[in-house]
């Protein structure tokens, strides 16, 4: 999959389109062969031929990437993913489970049905939820999957984002939890988001929350000081690494900064062990993980959802970061899969990422609330296609 360079063409490819070179830009150099223009000609062909560089300028323009006000990195090259468009819709969950939104989905297959583990934001709050599928465009909705933790519990509010692992024995989840949430009806999770555990012994369910099991939580001081949430869990030789979302605050600073930290283990009912330093720079302003391996490359693909900022901060796009080590990731080396170029229903707000191998293409699941709406509220979830296999995009980086 080739990747595309975002930035201006010069003022020789502007000209160009006026038939013009830089050097022979003038009111009087028009022509057609040798026969001369005479002063209307000339004055109708300049007006043209500024309304042409004036489109391709404003074309440029919305295929620069963007620059934030805060002055977060961009991503400067791109791996177009093909929008199919939403697959399932938020609203006729059972019991009203999803009646005001579905999003955050963890998509995986076993045994040639594809499970997908949704955040359905219902009267009860934010529960992951499940819905089954043999095609990934027609899904049937079971219901939540987890419940709400008694009072004092740390998902006590909410117990969602489900993220899975098979272990060849049986399945693992490692979901959010949080005590806090925003007032009735909407019930928005709050810091700290943290990582719990359950069990089940088929894909699934019924899960069997592991409270006695903490992988890790919260730190103060840290890059993880406000949220370590869960994601991907990829087996590295003979330990298991995680990818998951960490948020901190730089004091005078108005935005919370987000990453992605990696945990380390090798009892999946064990502790976790953080590393010192974030996966990339706080910087990056990146949350949530779902991993793929191009085994004719031998690279790692992360994908994973930004954060743009417009009058406020919003998920604005999917991005991807490539590696050939688990254990070391290059900043530069990412470009844009999703946004509102792309996205064929939500000019702005793109959600975050889950991806599936299926044949020769990838999978990559979002969310997105359509239109201009940034709401955290009535997502839907949409579906995108990579070509099989991956390459990084040829450009800025260092691979």
């Amino acid at each position: 999959m080739k990747g595309t360079p975002a930035g201006p063409p010069g003022n020789t490819t502007v000209a160009r389109l006026c038939n013009l070179t830089c050097d022979s830009w003038s009111p009087f150099a028009f022509g057609h062969g040798n026969v001369e223009l005479d002063k209307t000609e000339t004055q109708v062909m300049i007006k043209a031929c500024v309304v042409s560089a004036m489109l391709v300028a404003a074309a440029v323009s919305a295929a620069e990437p963007p620059k934030y006000s805060d002055g977060r990195p961009a991503a400067t090259l791109r791996m177009d993913a093909k929008d199919h468009g939403i697959v399932l819709r938020c609203g006729d969950g059972p019991g009203k489970c999803d009646e005001l939104g579905a999003r955050d989905v963890w998509v995986f297959e076993a045994g040639g049905t594809y499970y997908m583990h949704y955040d359905a934001a219902g009267p009860r709050g934010w529960l992951c939820s499940l819905a089954l599928s043999t095609d990934l465009v027609t899904w049937q909705k079971k219901g939540p999957v987890l419940d709400l933790g008694r009072p004092g519990d740390d998902d006590s509010k909410s117990a969602s984002y489900g993220v899975t692992y098979h272990d060849g024995r049986g399945w693992h989840m490692f979901y959010l939890g949080t005590p806090n949430v925003t007032p009735p009806p909407n019930l928005v999770p709050m810091f700290p988001y943290l990582t719990m555990k359950a069990k089940a012994s088929a894909p699934g369910g019924p899960w069997i929350k592991q409270k006695g099991v903490v992988p890790f939580r919260t730190k103060p001081g840290t890059y993880y000081s406000l949220t370590a949430s869960p994601g991907q869990v990829v087996r590295n030789g003979d330990e298991f690494l995680q990818f998951f979302s960490a948020t901190t605050r730089k004091s005078g600073n108005p935005c919370v900064q987000r990453t992605l930290g990696i945990a380390r283990t090798k009892d999946l009912d064990g502790p976790w062990t953080v590393d010192a330093a974030p996966m990339v720079p706080i910087e990056e302003q990146i949350e949530n993980s779902s991993i793929y391996y191009e085994k004719s490359s031998k690279t790692w693909f992360l994908f994973t959802n930004h954060i743009g900022i417009d009058g406020g901060e919003y998920t604005d796009a999917v991005w991807v970061y490539w590696s050939r080590d688990l254990n070391k990731w290059d900043p530069r080396n990412k470009a844009v899969v999703l946004d509102g170029r792309n996205c064929t229903w939500s000019r702005k707000c793109i959600g975050l990422p889950s991806v599936v191998p299926v044949g020769k293409r990838l999978a990559v699941f979002y969310d997105a609330p359509g239109g201009d709406s940034m709401s955290h509220m009535r997502r839907h979830v949409g579906l995108a296609w990579l070509d099989l296999p991956l390459s990084p995009p040829a450009g800025n980086g260092t691979e």
